[in-house]
């Protein structure tokens, strides 16, 4: 291809982001030649006005903090999976409609079967946020038939249960986050918080748990290295990360993406290997 094409991840803060480390070293493996992914920080209240500017070259974008439930907004057009989460990190633009997606949930349940765990009978997912509701949405397609979460806000927990309801989750229970340490009486525990919130969780893992943390610096976290010394399977964030931005790749190129150029890329520029 010749023709330009445009795509960017955008939130505030956005300057850390490795999305454009994944996306171009995508497009430079499949041979995308007039194909360029950047960033732009954008808050909730600019982002209309960013997208009214935006020329036909722009095939995407991706959306990070706070934007998730802001793209819903500004979109034509969701998934039902989107809807039903209540967030979108996805904007598919084509033929000058805004198209919402969330690869956030099939992302995690990608990280998961790719690192070897294929079903999950309970799941505890530790935070309530926009994350959160990808790792229910990923729990209900693991087929969980228990789903707990913990979380320091009541009424974060009762959002969540609204988005259980409309995923057609078979058994969510919210949980303060007093209680949390429970968490490793699940088969899976995905971990959505921000950095240093589970850093003083003391919790006895069995061999048996898988946990993903969503984060990838530092790493390993606290909460990860005690599940690693436990000998429990450990993924990380970058795995969720790649996972995502794979079908982001594909859902704005039409191309099958190149996921190990792509991996590699990531690695590098995060752990320098």
């Amino acid at each position: 291809m010749t023709d330009e094409h445009r795509a960017a991840v955008l939130g505030s803060p956005v300057t850390h982001s490795l999305s454009p480390v994944i996306h171009n070293a995508g497009y430079a493996a499949a041979g995308l030649t007039g194909w360029s992914y950047g960033r732009h920080d954008v808050t909730e209240e600019a982002l209309p006005g960013f997208l009214g500017g935006l020329g036909e070259s722009w095939a995407g974008l991706s959306l990070t903090m706070p934007l998730k439930e802001a793209g819903l907004d500004v979109a034509d057009e969701a998934s039902p999976a989107a809807l039903a989460i209540g967030a979108a990190n996805t904007l598919v633009l084509r033929d000058g409609r805004r198209f919402a997606e969330n690869t956030d949930a099939p992302g995690i349940v990608d990280a998961l079967l790719d690192s070897g765990m294929e079903k999950a009978n309970t799941v505890a997912i530790l935070g309530a946020g926009g994350t959160a509701r990808a790792a229910l949405a990923a729990a209900v397609d693991l087929g969980a038939a228990e789903i707990i979460a913990y979380a320091r806000r009541p009424e974060a927990l009762a959002e969540l249960e609204g988005v259980a309801e409309r995923l057609g989750a078979n058994r969510f229970t919210g949980a303060s986050w007093t209680q949390a340490p429970a968490c490793s009486a699940a088969d899976l525990v995905i971990s959505t918080v921000p950095k240093g919130v589970a850093d003083d969780l003391t919790v006895s893992w069995g061999a048996g748990t898988t946990l993903f943390d969503v984060l990838y610096d530092p790493w390993p976290t606290p909460l990860a290295r005690g599940a690693q010394e436990a000998g429990c399977l450990v993924v990380d964030g970058l795995a969720l990360l790649l996972a995502q931005a794979v079908r982001q790749f594909e859902l704005f190129t039409g191309v099958g993406a190149p996921v190990e150029a792509m991996r590699t890329a990531l690695r590098a520029a995060a752990y320098g290997r």
